[in-house]
């Protein structure tokens, strides 16, 4: 129990440049205590005492603002940045070295007993008040953005945002670095991002733009052989981008 608090508060270090002290972090950092006590309760749910272990958990929801069902799984150095409004289910199972924040929600679909939380694996980052629901599984290393919702299972090293959830970046993972190297400085993205993620909308119109000059091409190329055969083809004059602005901006006002 006292091995999995020094952790804890260690990768407390790692990944939260606010904390100052040990006795800071073991004082004042809800994710700490609420972890604390998950594995009290999640000793006591193991051993059938369901009521107390409900209890405790009742109790940690109060005093940290964190909610974690005494059966849920949770590996080592699992750190919750600020905590409040997050919520853990019943079947849900957390690998080694995840990071959650603020307003997560690892929920399930269905009111059918059995498997129904997601599945986290090494290294997961999910950013503040992203909701994972379903018995998914989130591949070690993945990141999840702030605000998303998740309802199908990411590969590892990908990187997901939006409503509905859809994979932005995608990274090759090295399966012979120790996990615990996740957690480390140089390669944690806060809040489940990085810098080098792409825009989806601008990714989108990028797109379509070069499809409309591909059309062009193909256009320009029909008109000539057309012209070839004989047929006369008429041009519809455009009028330039310059003018579809001034149009757009004097609508505007």
């Amino acid at each position: 129990m006292f091995t999995r608090l020094k952790e804890d508060i260690a990768c407390v270090f790692e990944r939260d440049p606010a904390a100052q002290s040990i006795l800071g972090v073991i004082t004042t950092y809800p994710g700490v205590h609420a972890m604390f006590l998950h594995r009290i309760s999640h000793s006591l749910w193991n051993l059938n005492f369901h009521w107390l272990a409900r209890f405790i958990a009742y109790f940690n929801r109060w005093l940290t603002g964190i909610e974690i069902h005494p059966g849920a799984k949770i590996g080592r150095r699992f750190f919750i940045d600020h905590g409040m409004g997050v919520v853990i289910g019943e079947t849900a199972t957390i690998g080694d070295d995840c990071t959650i924040y603020h307003g997560v929600t690892l929920g399930g679909t269905s009111w059918v007993k059995g498997k129904r939380h997601p599945t986290l694996h090494n290294g997961v980052v999910i950013g503040a008040g992203a909701k994972v629901l379903g018995p998914i599984e989130i591949g070690s290393g993945a990141r999840v953005g702030s605000n998303s919702v998740v309802l199908k299972s990411v590969p590892e090293g990908s990187t997901v945002v939006g409503i509905p959830g859809h994979i932005v970046s995608a990274i090759s993972t090295n399966n012979n670095i120790k996990q615990s190297l996740i957690s480390t400085q140089a390669i944690f993205d806060a809040y489940g991002t990085g810098e080098n993620i792409r825009d989806p909308i601008a990714y989108a119109i990028n797109n379509m733009i070069t499809h409309i000059q591909a059309l062009d091409k193909q256009l320009e190329t029909m008109k000539i052989a057309l012209n070839e055969h004989g047929i006369k083809y008429v041009e519809t004059p455009l009028s330039s981008l310059e003018d579809c602005e001034i149009q757009d901006y004097n609508s505007q006002k």
